[in-house]
């Protein structure tokens, strides 16, 4: 028997890259045309969709960033599991659906596409709006993605940094490079169900293996009464509103960000959807509660009163995962930990490069420059723009682990996330919901958004009056709201189309 922890680790995780490898060859064997590859031919079933939207979703800061929030916040950590709940259940239950039927109407297989249907444009500056943002903040996030998986290889398997990256960045790259957007549903879909298995079951094996000479309630206020408290840990009663809202906040990115939208244009029928509904909740409570609770009770397990609980658990708490399976759990199971966590990594980098791609091969080279160009040459335009911005986002999170060795991984993920969601949600939720939106309107949404972004991150959150409050609160909620007042201001001023509002009713009516 293998006795090496290092090597039993590195053979379930083999097996494992063999899956999704496997994975990747069989979803080839589907790719007929450029449909099959970016949306799988518009033919998935409700468990993939649904399983393969909440991987998407989640990403690694779940299992890394989130159970470490949940040790530095305690409970008020449930404050981000409430907004994403929320965000779920609102997108699947009021936008899904509507989403789906105009996208089909229009023959959409792309975001852009979509929003160049929608407003009848003859001119491609929508497009070229849209498809500039989409990749530039979809690397900046993979950029996060692969710094996760950096870090994860560090923490569970003392790899270099840099290796562990490069690692978790070649797995991604073969399988989406063979089987392309079926290949990520797949592939999402099981790695989901491990992510899903392994969140819900963990604090249930710690629960029944640790001492409970005292409850956890009792044991966090013994460690810091402020951590038992949901309504925030702060004297200032403005920092603890500002930190709810920061937290739950981030469920607003569910409200149309193209990663987990361009699944409503895959799945095969709108009945689907009310199925998917039901498991992407359960799966959204489940594992985004469990995720804070890992977090909680490592705060109970391993910090005392007095001590700095960052120093024991790592920045942000990022090594709680790490240290909870070493504990409690056998070697072959802490080792099926690993490829749990690179499950929520690459379910979202998959993802994100094929929405990526997707901007760069269809929206700017063939629909504005190439507008003859043949299927089966931009599927091969698609891979090669998949790896140009893989080796991007590389790049950047190596330099970003250089330049900022003590960032949160939480808050590093969710800028990303936010630069995509302030972006975009603001023009999916109103170009489904107001037939007053207008093009430039929508263009004054998305540079809006994107720039509201940067500027709250890098310049109001350093002001000397406010930035501590903006810092507490992030950046997508205040981007999100100005983006959305920038698109109603501007379509006000610039009206839309009367034959696109008309073919909206057309649509809406049939």
């Amino acid at each position: 028997m293998i006795s090496n922890p290092l090597t039993v680790k590195i053979i379930v995780l083999s097996i494992y890259v063999a899956i999704l490898f496997l994975i990747g060859v069989v979803a080839s064997k589907r790719i007929k045309n450029i449909s099959d590859y970016y949306v799988g031919g518009k033919k998935m079933g409700f468990w993939a969709v649904a399983f393969s939207a909440r991987a998407t979703g989640e990403s690694g800061w779940l299992l890394i960033g989130l159970t470490g929030m949940g040790a530095i916040a305690g409970y008020a950590g449930y404050w981000v599991v409430a907004g994403e709940l929320l965000g779920v259940f609102i997108s699947w239950q009021f936008m899904a659906k509507k989403f789906k039927r105009r996208s089909d109407s229009f023959g959409s297989i792309t975001i852009p596409d979509y929003l160049q249907s929608h407003f009848k444009t003859t001119s491609h500056t929508l497009r070229a709006v849209a498809a500039s943002a989409l990749v530039i903040f979809i690397v900046i996030y993979v950029a996060s993605q692969i710094d996760v998986t950096g870090v994860a290889f560090k923490s569970m398997l003392d790899i270099d940094y840099k290796v562990g990256a490069l690692i978790g960045f070649l797995i991604v790259l073969v399988y989406i490079f063979l089987g392309g957007f079926v290949a990520a549903v797949w592939s999402d879909l099981f790695q989901g169900v491990l992510m899903f298995f392994g969140l819900v079951l963990l604090p249930i094996v710690v629960w029944f293996s640790m001492d409970h000479g005292t409850g956890i309630t009792e044991g966090l206020n013994m460690i810091d009464p402020a951590l038992t408290n949901i309504w925030g840990k702060s004297d200032d009663v403005w920092i603890n509103i500002f930190t709810i809202l920061g937290f739950s906040m981030i469920g607003l990115g569910f409200l149309g960000s193209p990663q987990v939208y361009v699944r409503f244009m895959s799945i095969k029928n709108e009945a689907e959807i009310d199925k998917g509904k039901k498991v992407a909740l359960l799966f959204t409570l489940l594992t985004d509660a469990a995720a804070v609770t890992i977090g909680i009770l490592a705060r109970v397990i391993f910090t005392r009163n007095g001590q700095d609980a960052e120093a024991i658990l790592g920045v942000g708490g990022k090594d709680v995962l790490s240290m909870v399976t070493e504990l409690y759990l056998p070697l072959v199971v802490v080792a099926i930990y690993v490829a749990i966590v690179l499950s929520a990594i690459m379910s979202t980098i998959d993802s994100l490069l094929i929405l990526a791609s997707s901007s760069i091969s269809r929206d700017f080279y063939q629909k504005i420059f190439r507008p003859d160009l043949k299927d089966e040459n931009l599927t091969n335009i698609s891979r090669i723009s998949t790896v140009i911005m893989a080796v991007l986002a590389l790049g950047i999170a190596i330099i970003l682990n250089w330049v900022s060795p003590d960032r949160q991984v939480f808050w590093v993920i969710i800028f990303g996330w936010s630069g995509i969601a302030a972006t975009f949600c603001p023009v999916i939720i109103l170009t489904l919901f107001w037939k007053g939106y207008s093009e430039k309107g929508a263009i004054a949404s998305m540079i809006t958004g994107f720039a509201s972004v940067i500027i709250f991150k890098f310049f109001v959150q350093s002001m000397e009056s406010v930035g501590k409050y903006f810092i507490e609160l992030d950046v997508l909620a205040p981007s999100f709201a100005l983006a959305m007042l920038a698109g109603v201001i501007v379509s006000k001023l610039y009206p839309p189309r009367i034959e696109a509002v008309k073919n909206l009713e057309e649509i809406d009516n049939s």
